[in-house]
């Protein structure tokens, strides 16, 4: 994205945090003053990785980002935190903490392999309000953005970094019968 014309314009400030040199105390009032004085609307916290690895145990952090989150939804502000996960591909990914019953909504992003390719599938896995939509589907960047792909109906397993393809082709991702 372009970001330049919107951070000259005031409407975008990106603040890169060291939180090895804040305190989560520090870090939250940062945020405070964010929405205070610059009318913050929205705020991403990329990621909670690093979050957590400025914390002296997981339970102080999700205590704190209970507080965090609390607070923002009180003020209307849209709150949008990254967690990765460890590993890329294979069943042996997990998340270093469980945030989710923090969230309204979780969107699960998976790396997976599929005809030759290294994708990327989204999915929406929990949504507290209104309708779920419960499928899975590609999710691409280009020079166009961000592109959200048809429904992935002919694989099985993408959510364990497994798939298994089953779609009419079979035979493309190496499995042909034997004459």
């Amino acid at each position: 994205m372009e970001f330049a014309p919107y951070l000259k314009a005031g409407k975008f400030a990106l603040i890169q945090v060291d939180i090895a040199d804040l305190s989560p105390e520090e870090f939250a009032a940062q945020v405070q003053r964010a929405v205070e004085q610059q009318q913050a609307s929205l705020i991403v916290i990329d990621s909670l990785n690093g979050y957590l690895n400025g914390m002296p145990s997981e339970r102080f952090l999700l205590i704190h980002l209970h507080e965090l989150l609390n607070y923002l939804g009180q003020q209307g502000i849209v709150t949008l935190m990254t967690v990765a996960q460890h590993g890329m591909l294979g069943p042996a990914m997990n998340a270093p903490l469980d945030v989710s019953f923090l969230a309204d909504t979780v969107i699960l992003l998976r790396f997976f392999e599929a005809l030759g390719r290294v994708r990327q599938a989204v999915s929406v896995v929990k949504k507290r309000h209104g309708f779920h939509e419960r499928t899975l589907r590609e999710l691409r960047f280009g020079s166009h953005g961000m592109e959200i792909g048809n429904v992935l109906e002919e694989f099985h397993g993408v959510l364990t970094g497994v798939p298994r393809y089953r779609g009419k082709s079979e035979h493309l991702l190496g499995d042909k019968k034997k004459p």
